[in-house]
């Protein structure tokens, strides 16, 4: 009895000093995780995964990534190892992917209406314009064929912001193509550019390909990649967030910190060991903020984009919930892993 209380004592004296406690002194949490691309932003459940950081704050994580976004991929030349790769409707409580997707699926789909977010890693547009070399600026790309993954992905978010800074009708002045994320679609002629991740960039660049324009020197506010769920899971399930989001700056802090953790993962979920374009992959870790707050700004601009009758009766905070992160770093916690 003496021995049963003495561990509890130093469990909470742990959790009051902000100290991990091990996970064989609490009690192992599951958890599915489903990572809905491939893309620097991914990267850092890969390493949480590969990192031992998720068992550290005590969750048995079952992490995969669809099938659909290893397809999407795969026309670039990056083949995920199958062992990592779930059919497009295995469920999981946690999906990694992007904000306005999120929300455009909440405001349209009548099976998503709580969908909320927790935690963000894009709030500015980082994606370039790719193009056929015979095009050599943004102004040629009138009339022609510009591609994205899917309506409402964040690819499709950003073609539509790019055709708004130009002054150009969506629908008459430029034709979009979804399932065009790739650089065979620039191969195979099949479209004059496409809006590309990190990823897609990196294998353009391999395979010979330019980009017209670096998306970040817009400083366009984007609900990007981060962590969706939903509200009645979270209400349910408050202790596993907690250790989610928790592990979830951990893995911030690796990633910034150490390139080799970041290669590591790379490597084994994505099949990725070319230095090169592992290192224009990582050269985005950089500008990923060490506090993943939501992005207040990024969710107006999304409700601006996509607009409607619907849409028009919902607010910003109806998309997120920030206690989570608030928590971490009004404690200081976030800060310390950085000293």
């Amino acid at each position: 009895m003496r021995v049963r209380s003495f561990v509890l004592v130093l469990v909470l004296i742990l959790a009051a000093a902000g100290t991990a406690i091990p996970a064989s002194a609490q009690k192992m949490i599951p958890l599915r995780v489903r990572l809905g691309d491939v893309s620097i932003n991914k990267l850092i459940f890969v390493i949480a995964f590969e990192e031992g950081i998720y068992e550290k704050n005590g969750l048995d994580v079952d992490q995969f990534i669809s099938a659909r976004a290893a397809e999407v991929v795969r026309r670039s030349g990056v083949n995920v190892p199958r062992q990592y790769v779930r059919e497009l409707d295995d469920q999981a409580p946690i999906e990694i992917g992007g904000g306005t997707p999120g929300i455009v699926s909440r405001v349209t789909n009548a099976r998503q209406q709580d969908r909320i977010i927790l935690a963000t890693t894009d709030h500015i547009a980082r994606w370039h314009i790719v193009a056929q070399p015979e095009i050599t600026s943004l102004e040629q790309l009138k009339g022609k064929r510009i591609g994205f993954s899917g309506v409402g992905a964040m690819t499709h978010f950003s073609a539509l912001v790019f055709a708004k800074r130009m002054g150009w009708d969506p629908v008459h002045d430029i034709s979009f193509m979804s399932q065009a994320l790739g650089v065979d679609t620039l191969q195979n002629r099949s479209v004059e550019a496409f809006v590309a991740d990190e990823i897609a960039y990196a294998m353009a660049r391999k395979s010979g390909f330019q980009a017209l324009a670096d998306m970040r020197t817009w400083n366009v506010p984007i609900a990007g990649s981060g962590v969706r769920t939903n509200e009645s899971w979270v209400r349910e399930n408050r202790e596993t967030v907690r250790r989610f989001i928790k592990s979830l700056v951990e893995a911030i802090a690796v990633l910034k910190q150490d390139r080799e953790a970041a290669f590591r993962g790379m490597e084994k979920w994505y099949g990725i060991a070319d230095r090169e374009v592992q290192g224009m992959i990582y050269a985005g870790a950089v500008e990923m903020p060490r506090k993943p707050y939501p992005p207040i700004e990024g969710i107006k601009k999304t409700m601006e984009m996509y607009d409607s009758n619907q849409m028009r009766k919902y607010k910003p905070e109806d998309f997120y919930d920030d206690s989570f992160i608030r928590e971490l770093d009004e404690s200081g916690y976030i800060d310390s892993l950085y000293q």
